[in-house]
């Protein structure tokens, strides 16, 4: 079955029985929140928690009614069970041969999220290569705050959603008739089963695929759309928004010409925050933002969210004013905390050449060295974007900062691990930054605690490892 056959399928989703191979990863855990949210019955199994990996999680899952399993297969007990996993998910895992044997139909995580997303009466889709969750987080809250109650799909934790009964909320769930808002993958090409109402188009870089791959990718998401939202300061993007079928809303910080921008002169920068007097330039209308995340990039992001919202009919002064209270998301320059020595810890998900540049490009904004400690997400996006990376961590970081990588996350499987994070230390130094290689997280925490001087910012930096957030804690915890 095809992505588009299964997208456009008419089927009642909680009648059967669901089994998710990888339920705690960030984009499998919120998508079986909503699904479950929804009425379905839903069991599963990770690798991580196998491993004793974060398993404050797991419990949690377990105390909302989900059945977990070993990754064994042994949760796989019927033919009317429905399999979801992600496309990364490799056929020799216990659950798919076990599913095989049953024949019990699979799906990809893409397919059952766009099946969803495609059947609401409004859908909202962010797209690009870097941006989406936040741009999601905070357009999710601007609707929930305006009062219309949306189904939010989210590959990080959302602060303003988040608390002792829901400490992982990825995911909302709303009215039926409500705006389904969900951030859409480009890495595995599923970007194109989306059918969006809104369409919005963060910005346009290099990541999982090549430049010529992801223009083609990201145009026809446009050109799909019912309405299409563009960042005119990204020229890739700006370049792609002739595709929409109707004119496209666009947005910019720099770019005079958008449809939603920030009068010249009003941005204001601080350590922990940003402001701006924002003006929707088809009819003069302006409105000051306060935003408590820091960085010209969240600015931009929080452009991309008003405009998407204005499209989906919310006055742009109450979305102006909801943001106002966006609390952000975990793992998005997320301050650990001080020691008492004045080191502040900040972790952070940056991982690809755009987000971290975003990320340095903000703490360098204020006085201070940095040590900039990065677990690269897997062996294969070191062979795709090496060279970028490298190029990120020895421009945007000065002299007296530092660089630390460890040897990139594995979980298992079949990847090639001959060229692993010494290859991007010996890059960083080609270029004039200073880095170093300490294969083994562990000894990177020991390394940073004898550099770390009172001033100093730390930050955390990688994907795909949940761990790295407890990582942060325990660094912070050292210091003091």
């Amino acid at each position: 079955m095809s992505i588009d056959d299964t997208a456009n399928e008419s089927v009642n989703l909680t009648a059967q029985p669901w089994f998710f191979c990888g339920i705690g990863g960030s984009g499998m855990l919120p998508l079986a929140l909503i699904l479950k949210g929804q009425g379905a019955q839903i069991a599963g199994s990770d690798r991580s928690r196998d491993q004793g990996r974060t398993p404050e999680k797991f419990a949690w899952l377990e105390s909302l009614g989900f059945t977990l399993h070993p990754q064994d297969g042994s949760g796989i007990t019927s033919a009317e069970q429905i399999l979801v996993a992600s496309a990364a998910v490799e056929d020799t895992v216990p659950e798919m041969v076990r599913a095989a044997e049953l024949g019990c139909r699979r799906m990809r995580r893409a397919e059952l999220l766009s099946t969803l997303f495609n059947a609401a009466p409004m859908s909202i889709a962010v797209g690009g290569t870097s941006g989406k969750s936040t741009v999601t987080g905070m357009l999710g809250w601007i609707l929930t705050a305006c009062g219309r109650d949306p189904t939010i799909m989210n590959g990080a934790v959302m602060k303003n959603f988040a608390g002792p009964d829901a400490p992982f909320a990825s995911a909302r769930v709303g009215a039926p008739d409500g705006p389904f808002v969900s951030e859409v993958d480009e890495s595995d090409g599923s970007i194109a089963a989306y059918r969006p109402s809104i369409a919005v188009l963060n910005n346009v870089s290099l990541d999982h695929k090549s430049l010529e791959e992801l223009r083609g990718l990201f145009g026809d998401f446009l050109a799909r759309s019912g309405t299409a939202v563009v960042n005119l300061d990204d020229a890739e993007s700006a370049a792609l928004a002739s595709r929409a079928l109707d004119d496209a809303l666009t947005f910019g910080i720099g770019a005079s010409e958008a449809d939603l921008g920030v009068v010249e002169g009003s941005v204001a920068e601080s350590p922990l925050g940003i402001s701006a007097l924002i003006e929707l330039r088809r009819t003069g209308e302006r409105h000051a933002l306060a935003l408590g995340v820091p960085g010209r990039h969240n600015l931009s992001n929080a452009l991309a969210a008003l405009a998407a919202a204005h499209a989906a009919g919310v006055p742009l002064g109450d979305a102006v004013q909801a943001l106002g209270t966006y609390a952000g998301l975990a793992r998005r320059f997320d301050v650990v905390g001080t020691s008492p020595a004045g080191v502040t810890v900040i972790d952070d998900f940056g991982h690809n050449p755009e987000k971290i540049a975003a990320t340095l490009a903000t703490l360098k904004a204020h006085p201070g060295r940095v040590i900039a400690f990065f677990q690269p997400h897997g062996y294969g996006p070191l062979r795709q974007m090496g060279a970028e990376l490298a190029e990120v961590l020895a421009t945007r970081l000065c002299a007296g900062d530092t660089a630390i990588l460890c040897d990139p996350v594995y979980f298992g499987g079949t990847v090639d691990r001959s060229v692993g994070s010494e290859r991007i230390v010996d890059m960083i130094r080609a270029h004039g930054g200073t880095a170093e290689h300490i294969p083994a997280r562990a000894d990177c925490a020991l390394r940073i605690a004898e550099l770390a001087a009172p001033g100093d910012r730390i930050v955390i930096m990688g994907a795909r490892d949940d761990t790295l957030s407890a990582f942060a804690r325990d660094l912070l915890a050292q210091l003091a």
